[in-house]
């Protein structure tokens, strides 16, 4: 019994040390911070909590920060049936049931997405939301027409992507990553994220979030919405700006540089922006 008691007391100082690991829950999570109001920072496809390293650091001295890993995202557990609802509920229900009340979510790419569903589905329970280069419809860029499919069948792209070597896979990414970031120091550790990611969780994910379509619902967000772009976006503003036109609150800003990664390939800018829409106090 006294065993029993000391290794329950003993995993609970360690849960509030090291951060939390949330089995009911599609993903990890990690709580620092002691402030009142709350920031939950929300990655992006198949990278770990960690990406939002520098920003936490920033804010976790005013407020209380929960950093996400996605399950099967970078070493992350995966999770049964992952797909982009049930990920945007278990955040959703993640917030309900802790009572983090007036929470501001900040999402990066395909986190961005998820962090406007969340607003726009509950409302009343989000302050203000960051989407870090992040559209309402990834594939509307090059199809504006594009609609959702119902039940997507992703069985030919798991069983693409699963059939790949690992070496294969490998190379994949360190040809697709330069593409998505500057800077040289994360280029590495997002290849890494990548190929310790769940080969299924990566395949199903991409399949779903390829087949996600807010252009309509976005316009339930309520919250003030701080929108900021890749600097490349400049040269197709009518066609983003056409995703965002039913989000009113959507406040857009463009970096002066850099790729997908703006809060590593900006970063001065980035926090600026952050800093004129985020409260200090």
């Amino acid at each position: 019994m006294k065993n029993t008691l000391f290794l329950s007391i003993f995993l609970l100082i360690i849960t509030q040390i090291f951060g939390q690991t949330i089995s009911d829950y599609p993903f990890e999570v990690k709580k620092s911070g002691y402030g009142n109001q709350t920031i939950v920072l929300i990655p992006g496809f198949a990278c770990s909590g960690e990406v939002w390293a520098e920003t936490k650091s920033v804010y976790e001295k005013d407020f209380t920060c929960y950093t996400l890993t996605m399950a099967g995202f970078a070493d992350a557990e995966p999770s049964t049936n992952p797909n982009f609802e049930n990920w945007k509920m278990g955040i959703a229900n993640f917030i309900k049931k802790n009572n983090l009340e007036k929470s501001i979510l900040i999402g990066h790419s395909m986190g961005g997405v998820l962090a406007m569903a969340i607003a726009a589905d509950y409302p009343e329970r989000i302050e203000k939301i960051v989407v870090v280069d992040a559209l309402p419809c990834l594939q509307a860029v090059m199809n504006p027409n594009f609609k959702q499919e119902e039940n997507i069948d992703c069985t030919a792209t798991v069983n693409q992507i699963t059939a790949l070597t690992e070496e294969q896979f490998l190379q994949m990414q360190k040809m697709s990553m330069p593409q998505l970031i500057q800077n040289k120091e994360m280029l590495k550790t997002l290849i890494n994220w990548s190929v310790q990611s769940d080969r299924t969780t990566f395949a199903k994910m991409y399949c779903d979030f390829s087949n996600t379509d807010l252009r309509e619902k976005i316009a339930a967000i309520k919250c003030p919405t701080l929108v900021l772009l890749e600097s490349n976006f400049k040269n197709v503003k009518p066609a983003i700006e056409a995703q965002y036109k039913k989000l009113e609150s959507a406040d857009l800003q463009y970096a002066n540089k850099g790729l997908h990664f703006i809060m590593y390939d900006d970063k001065e800018w980035y926090f600026e922006q952050l800093a004129n829409f985020l409260p200090n106090d």
